[in-house]
């Protein structure tokens, strides 16, 4: 069996995923429970394309849409990780990809 790979509440260790240490005081993350990424660079549902998830806490700060957080995703040591390890095996989903699939077009 292959071994799992991080989604990005385990790697960022912020606690917001359901049941997480920190879901009470800072709120729970739309990344844990956005089904409609599930298995996307074969993460638990957007776990592994969270810079595509409106509403995340980057930074200590709740990020607006895609357009307004990408920037600062960029430069995110997460999405740097994700991305490097996809393109060794040409799997990385580009986020206009990722987009389509939030809104139903793919």
């Amino acid at each position: 069996m292959p071994k799992s790979k991080l989604n990005c509440w385990e790697f960022q260790k912020c606690g917001r995923e359901p049941g997480g240490a920190r879901e009470k005081e800072l709120g729970a993350c739309p990344v844990p429970i956005e089904s409609r990424l599930d298995g996307v660079h074969d993460g638990k549902n957007a776990g592994r394309a969270c810079w595509v998830v409106s509403g995340t806490l980057c930074a200590g700060n709740v990020q607006g849409t895609y357009a307004k957080k990408f920037p600062t995703c960029e430069m995110c040591d997460f999405y740097y990780y994700v991305k490097q390890k996809e393109l060794r095996h040409n799997r990385f989903k580009l986020s206009a990809t990722l987009l389509s699939r939030l809104k139903g077009q793919s």
